[in-house]
């Protein structure tokens, strides 16, 4: 994928070495990492690695995770799309600025997503990975026709009363549910 992807409010494009600082910015801010706050990235090398794996994943899958604008005013808004995950499911997730969380960016960017998962591979689950408290996620992943097909402690959460779900379009085999999981 090279073209932008447009959705009613949002376009979608390739991550550049300019958007760093904005998505550096947005994952470390506390806000926007309220339930899982320990994934919160505090070097803009994490940022630069995820980046990273991002275009490996467009390399090798043809599918990765999008910078996010507003089409109004280009401002650079966050970052999501599809991964996969163990060479078996693609895993929907997101990362939207807190300034503009609760105004259904999430859900936009989900079915675009959802979309271009199903053109680059149609046969591949999509799943949403979340933690059971992150109810606004599980609202998303249920309004684009993802369903709870599993529920687990999480392992290596620093909380371990914290559950992980996983949500997908379809039941998922053993080892789509593993992949899911890593």
């Amino acid at each position: 994928m090279t073209a932008d992807i447009l959705t009613p409010r949002l376009r979608l494009s390739l991550p550049t070495a300019a958007d760093l600082d904005t998505l550096f910015a947005i994952s470390t801010d506390p806000r926007v990492w309220t339930h899982y706050p320990t994934l919160r990235h505090i070097d803009p090398e994490e940022t630069a690695s995820m980046m990273a794996r991002w275009e490996r994943s467009r390399e090798s899958e043809g599918l990765g995770p999008w910078s996010v604008r507003a089409r109004d005013t280009d401002e650079l808004i966050g970052y999501g799309g599809c991964t996969l995950l163990g060479g078996e499911v693609w895993n929907l997730g997101y990362r939207l600025s807190a300034d503009h969380h609760g105004r259904g960016y999430a859900t936009e960017l989900a079915f675009a997503a959802l979309e271009q998962a199903r053109l680059a591979d149609p046969d591949r689950p999509v799943i949403a990975y979340l933690v059971e408290h992150n109810r606004a996620s599980a609202r998303v992943a249920e309004k684009v026709g993802l369903a709870l097909v599993h529920r687990t402690p999480d392992a290596g959460n620093p909380d371990p009363s914290v559950w992980r779900l996983v949500y997908a379009d379809r039941p998922l085999t053993e080892a789509q549910l593993a992949a899911a999981s890593l």
